[in-house]
């Protein structure tokens, strides 16, 4: 069931937006794999066992990230993800990749808790410490022709109301999908908008703030 055709990366280091440098650049990147989807054509009710199937897919394309944006993952500060549907499949196929894309990216930078729990509807176990990842991962979905574009909303890790770390990447897939394929993508930076100057929580103040998720 689980057929990758393309895999593509990017990665980008903002210096300036027109005003002085920071002090280091604001790094951003995402991953996207193109793959066959099984279910284009029909209506399909049961599309359940895919999001298990999803699972490996999601830890390799984090993984694959963070090892392209070529820093330790305590400087992760934002992820986010997405999914373009190809035209032969629903918007559905794409939410697929809520339980499989985010908890990837959560574990990967230090989450801990139970991921069965939300894949099953039930409340989530709110295990891990300011730091783990405790933010619900932004995502967007679309059906789409190949080439489409998706901008993947990218927010704090541990609160998601940071508003200077609000931002989004766009992402596309030259020739993809085709109508019997899926995007599934995956996103993360290092920090707050270069020239970021909006007010509102800083990062460094989470922990005095309730409601992290």
């Amino acid at each position: 069931m689980i057929d990758i055709r393309r895999v593509l990366t990017q990665v980008e280091h903002i210096h300036h937006e027109f005003g002085p440098p920071p002090p280091q650049p604001l790094v951003r990147g995402a991953i996207a794999a193109v793959l066959t989807n099984p279910f284009a054509g029909r209506y399909e009710p049961d599309i359940l066992p895919m999001m298990k199937l999803l699972e490996p897919v999601g830890i390799d394309m984090a993984r694959r990230l963070l090892d392209a944006m070529d820093v330790p993952a305590d400087r992760i500060a934002t992820y986010g993800k997405g999914a373009i549907v190809g035209a032969g499949g629903e918007l559905e196929h794409g939410a697929l990749w809520h339980v499989p894309g985010g908890y990837a990216m959560r574990e990967l930078l230090g989450w801990k808790g139970d991921r069965n729990a939300y894949r099953q509807g039930k409340a989530e176990d709110k295990t891990g410490q300011p730091g783990n990842a405790l933010a619900i991962v932004p995502s967007t979905k679309k059906v789409g022709p190949p080439g489409a574009a998706l901008d993947v909303p990218l927010t704090n890790i541990n609160a998601s109301y940071v508003r200077g770390q609000f931002d989004a990447m766009e992402v596309r897939v030259p020739g993809a999908p085709v109508s019997d394929e899926i995007v599934f993508i995956l996103a993360m930076t290092t920090g707050y908008r270069v020239h970021e100057r909006v007010g509102g929580l800083r990062a460094q103040d989470i922990s005095k703030w309730d409601g992290l998720r």
